[in-house]
């Protein structure tokens, strides 16, 4: 009970508050392009995890010498993993502090040099005023987000948590896969890659053709890629191994750019609050993509021992959960006044008399 509440209720909890709180932050630093300052935030997040598993195997095989981090079969002792944990806690302290004493929010008539509030106000669904949490939760753009984001999720999340037996199932002839158990750990790695790289690029588009076409990016241009997958995948390796990684990259894209639409939204006010109640969608999806894949799945019999005429149901749904979230991005619309706050004291991107400066002087 002591590894759910420390590592699953505390740890899950101080995970939302350290993802959400850089973020938020950035985004005020860089009213000018939103989109490339929480893609940087959020590919590091993304990133995490490339050096967190491989340490964690390491620190495990310093800890008890005879587990073996190559052979997956090979388990670490009790006391090994206590100090694993130990010697995680004590680091992410470190590096947690070293943000408490340097991360600040900008003052709020702060200005980037040469930035000119009026022309972000132009671009479509971009607005100069703020709204709260309270009343961003009360609005439909908001709850379509809500569905935009659990649906780009819930597809994407779907290949991730079978990309090792999924690329050896779609290759399999005679109960033999042409792709080895090695080279499709390399492939779950190199989808990590376009993971974290999508979080960036796709993310920085956003901020030159807007966030709402950029979603019409991962939900449209993903759908075609989920339906090649699943009538063509099988062919060559090199075609399975691009559509899949492009299909990671508006994955991670989707998680950067969402920051950058509630902004553009909701104003800067209560963006980070925002944020948090909209990813309960992220919650819901790591839930309900891998039920999906996997009630498909096991109706057919076990990963791993597959071929890729198993996979296509669930394919096809992927399409049709996205095309659910590519309607609903079609109907977000600008916040109606009535949810705005008022101007007074409260419109950090708004008119006035701005203090403009570099970033790093600042």
């Amino acid at each position: 009970w002591l590894l759910y509440l420390g590592y699953g209720v505390l740890g899950g909890i101080g995970l939302g508050i350290g993802y959400i709180s850089p973020v938020s932050t950035l985004i005020k630093w860089f009213p000018d392009r939103p989109g490339l300052a929480t893609g940087l935030a959020i590919m590091g997040f993304g990133g995490g995890a490339m050096v967190a598993s491989p340490l964690s195997r390491q620190l495990l095989s310093f800890y008890d010498p005879a587990y073996d981090p190559a052979n997956s079969g090979s388990t670490a002792s009790g006391p090994a993993l206590v100090w694993l944990f130990v010697t995680l806690g004590v680091g992410y302290f470190v590096i947690m502090m070293f943000g408490v004493f340097n991360v600040r929010v900008p003052a709020p008539d702060w200005r980037p040099a040469g930035f000119d509030p009026a022309r972000v106000a132009d671009k479509p669904l971009v607005t100069t005023a703020n709204v709260s949490a309270a009343n961003a939760v009360r609005t439909r753009s908001f709850w379509l987000l809500w569905v935009v984001l659990f649906c780009n999720v819930t597809a994407g999340i779907g290949i991730l948590e079978q990309a090792s037996p999924m690329i050896q199932d779609f290759f399999r002839e005679g109960g033999t896969s042409a792709v080895s158990v090695a080279a499709a750990g390399g492939f779950v790695g190199l989808l990590s890659l376009f993971n974290m790289a999508g979080r960036f690029v796709w993310s920085s588009t956003s901020d030159v053709i807007g966030r709402k076409p950029i979603y019409m990016v991962y939900l449209g241009v993903g759908m075609v890629l989920y339906l090649l997958l699943a009538l063509v995948g099988q062919t060559a390796t090199a075609l399975f191994v691009l559509l899949a990684c492009v299909i990671l990259s508006f994955y991670g894209g989707g998680f950067a750019a969402v920051p950058a639409y509630l902004r553009d939204l909701f104003g800067t006010f209560e963006v980070g609050a925002i944020h948090g109640r909209l990813l309960t969608a992220w919650s819901a999806a790591g839930v309900a993509g891998p039920l999906i894949v996997n009630a498909f799945l096991d109706a057919q019999g076990e990963p791993g021992t597959l071929t890729a005429a198993a996979y296509r149901p669930a394919l096809f749904t992927m399409v049709g959960v996205l095309a659910v979230g590519l309607v609903a991005n079609l109907l977000v619309r600008p916040v109606p006044q009535r949810y705005h706050e008022p101007a007074s004291g409260r419109d950090e991107t708004g008119p006035g008399q701005p203090v403009t400066a570099e970033r790093s002087g600042s």
